[in-house]
C-alpha cells in the first residue's frame, strides 16, 4: 500500500511540475525546487531514488499526458485517503491552490513581463495575464466549461444567458467554520478584510476565505490612486476582470469614477468597464471594497442603437440619447474623455436629487437615499463613449424587495439584485435552475401538472404560458411527439427563460418604455443642468 500510495505522490508532483513546465510557468532550473515544495504541501517524504528532475523528464516523455484535472484530483484523492486533506471541497480547493502556487511565477515576475508586453501592445499584455491566470489554475478552466450558456433573441437585441455552475456551493464544513469565527472574533476584522483586498495577494486560505497563492495583481494608477487589475476567477465573460482599490473603503459614484473608468480603457482600449451602483439592491454583492469590472467582450447593451437623440446644453460636442434598451439609458460619446466626465457628473448630479412620484422615483425617504447609477466605459474607435445607467432602490409593501427590481413572478428564474453584468444584458442565473429545468423537462414530458410536484411547483404558472405558446407540449398532444421534438423542448425551456430575463431588465427600468415612462424620462432629462 505504502509503494502504491509512494507512487501516486511522486507520479503526480512529477506530472504537475511537468505540466508547470510546459506552460511556461516555471524554468527547467525550478524543477527541483517546485517538487520539494509540492512534497512538503503534500506531507510526503519521498525514497532516496526520487530524483526530480528524472521523474520530470520521464513524465514529459509519457503518452498520453494527462491534464491539469486529473492531475490534481489523483494527488487530492491521495491527500484525502492519507488524511492530509479533508474531503470537503473547500479543503480541497486550499491544497490544490497550494499546489500550484508552487509553480506560479512571483508577482514581481508578472507585474515585470506584463508592462513588457503592453510595450508591444494593451491587448499582448492583457493576453499574458489572462494565459496565466487559467495556466496557474486560478482560473479552473475546467469547472468554467460545466456553465451553461446560450443566446436568446429578444426585441433588444441577443441575450447572453448563462446558469454558472463553476462557482462551489457552500461547503457545510466551510459555513459552520465562519460562524465559528465569528462567533471567536466578536467584531473584530477578518484578515484579508474581504476577498477584493490586495491582501488577498498569496493568502493561505481558510475554509471559509478562498486560497489566494495563484491570484496576481497589476498595479495601476487611476485618477492619480492605485489601483490593481486581475482577473475573476469564475469569468462570467472573456477576459472578466476586475480593477479594485488599493484601499478598503465602501463603493461609490462620483466624478472620479468616470474619471477611472475612462483612464481604464483609454489605456486598455479593447476591453470595456463599469462599476456596479453604490446603493443596497441595485448594487453587487460587494458594497464594502470600491471596485470595477471589465473584459474583451462585447454585450448586448454595446449592440443597442439609440431610441431618440438627445442635446445638453453647452455640450455639442457630446452626443447623447437614450439606448433602445429595456433599462432606463442615457449614452454619452465623444473625442475628448474630459467633456464625458463633466456632462455625466451633471447627469448624475441632477439624478441624485430627482424625484418624479408619478412614476415611483422618489430621490429619498427619511433621509436615506435611493437615486444612483450603474455607468459602463468603452471605446468606439477612437473615441470615448459612457453609458449612464439610472437606478432606483426604494421599495414599498408591494415590491419588498425594491420597485425597480425583478417582481415577484419572475422570483422562480430570477431573485438576486441586477448588478451591472446583468444589466449589459448577460444573465447570471442561479445553478439550481439547471436541476429544476430538467425536472420541469421530464413532468412536461410526461403530461403531468408542475403545480403537483413540489420540486418545480414555483414554475407552474410560468409553465402554463410556455404551454400555450407552444401547445405541441400540452398534456393532450405530448405523446404524439417524436424523439426529436421531446429533446426539442430543452431549447424551448431555454430560450423562453431567456425571455424571462429580458423581463427582468424591463422591471429594472425606473422609466418604462410606454408613453408615461418616456414622458417622465424627458422630464427628467429636461432637469439637467
Amino acid at each position: 500500500m505504502e509503494q502504491s500510495t509512494s507512487s501516486a505522490v511522486e507520479r503526480g508532483v512529477a506530472d504537475l511540475v511537468a505540466y508547470a513546465l510546459d506552460r511556461g510557468l516555471i524554468g527547467e532550473d525550478d524543477v527541483t525546487y517546485a517538487a520539494n515544495l509540492m512534497l512538503d504541501a503534500l506531507s510526503w517524504q519521498p525514497a532516496g531514488s526520487f530524483v526530480p528532475r528524472e521523474a520530470v523528464a520521464a513524465a514529459r516523455a509519457r503518452q498520453p499526458r494527462p491534464d491539469l484535472e486529473a492531475i490534481l484530483a489523483a494527488l487530492l484523492d491521495d491527500a484525502v485517503a492519507r488524511g492530509v486533506c479533508d474531503a470537503g471541497v473547500a479543503s480541497r480547493d486550499l491544497l490544490d491552490t497550494r499546489l500550484m502556487g508552487c509553480v506560479t511565477p512571483r508577482p514581481s515576475e508578472v507585474t515585470r513581463e506584463f508592462w513588457r508586453r503592453y510595450e508591444q501592445s494593451p491587448r499582448a499584455a492583457t493576453d499574458y495575464f489572462y494565459r496565466l491566470a487559467q495556466d496557474s489554475d486560478y482560473i479552473r478552466t475546467y469547472r468554467v466549461a460545466r456553465d451553461r450558456k446560450w443566446v436568446t433573441p429578444t426585441r433588444y437585441g441577443d441575450l447572453d444567458i448563462t446558469i454558472n455552475l463553476s462557482k462551489p456551493e457552500k461547503d457545510p464544513k466551510a459555513i459552520a467554520a465562519a460562524l465559528e469565527r465569528q462567533k471567536a472574533g466578536g467584531s473584530a476584522e477578518p484578515y484579508p478584510r474581504c476577498q477584493l483586498c490586495p491582501e488577498n495577494l498569496g493568502y493561505a486560505g481558510r475554509l471559509d476565505h478562498p486560497a489566494r497563492e495563484t491570484i496576481r495583481l497589476i498595479p495601476l494608477t487611476l485618477a492619480g490612486e492605485p489601483w490593481y487589475l486581475q482577473y475573476s476567477p469564475y469569468v462570467y465573460y472573456n477576459e472578466h476582470c476586475i480593477v479594485l482599490s488599493e484601499a478598503h473603503v465602501p463603493m461609490r459614484i462620483d466624478r472620479l469614477t468616470f474619471v477611472r473608468l475612462l483612464e481604464f480603457v483609454e489605456r486598455f482600449p479593447h476591453y470595456t468597464v463599469g462599476s456596479n451602483a453604490d446603493l443596497p439592491i441595485v448594487g453587487g454583492s460587494i458594497l464594502t471594497h470600491e471596485h470595477y469590472q471589465g473584459g474583451h467582450y462585447e454585450f448586448a447593451m454595446a449592440r443597442a442603437g439609440l431610441r431618440e437623440e438627445l442635446a445638453f446644453d453647452g455640450f455639442d460636442d457630446v452626443r447623447a440619447g437614450i439606448v433602445d434598451w429595456p433599462m432606463s439609458v442615457i449614452r454619452l460619446d465623444a473625442e475628448d474623455p474630459a467633456r464625458l466626465v463633466e456632462l455625466a457628473d451633471r447627469v448624475l448630479g441632477a439624478w441624485r436629487g430627482y424625484s418624479d412620484a408619478s412614476v415611483g422615483v422618489l430621490a429619498e425617504t427619511d433621509g436615506t437615499p435611493h437615486n444612483t447609477i450603474t455607468p459602463i466605459a468603452r471605446r468606439r474607435g477612437e473615441g470615448f463613449e459612457l453609458d449612464l445607467v439610472l437606478r432606483n432602490n426604494r421599495t414599498t409593501e408591494q415590491y419588498p424587495l425594491g420597485i425597480f427590481h425583478p417582481h415577484q413572478e419572475l422570483h422562480h428564474i430570477k431573485k438576486e439584485n441586477i448588478g451591472l453584468i446583468e444589466v449589459m444584458g448577460l444573465a447570471v442565473l442561479p445553478a439550481r435552475l439547471l436541476g429544476e429545468m430538467a425536472r420541469l423537462r421530464e413532468v412536461i414530458l410526461a403530461g403531468g401538472d408542475p403545480a403537483a410536484v413540489p420540486e418545480v411547483s414555483s414554475h407552474a404558472p410560468w409553465a402554463a404560458e410556455v404551454l400555450g405558446r407552444h401547445p405541441e407540449y400540452a398534456p393532450q398532444n405530448v405523446g404524439a411527439l417524436d424523439d426529436a421534438g421531446r429533446a426539442a423542448l430543452t431549447g424551448v425551456l431555454e430560450q423562453e427563460i431567456g425571455q424571462v430575463f429580458a423581463q427582468v431588465l424591463e422591471h429594472c427600468a425606473v422609466f418604462a418604455d410606454n408613453d408615461e415612462g418616456r414622458a417622465a424620462f424627458a422630464r427628467f432629462v429636461a432637469s439637467v443642468r
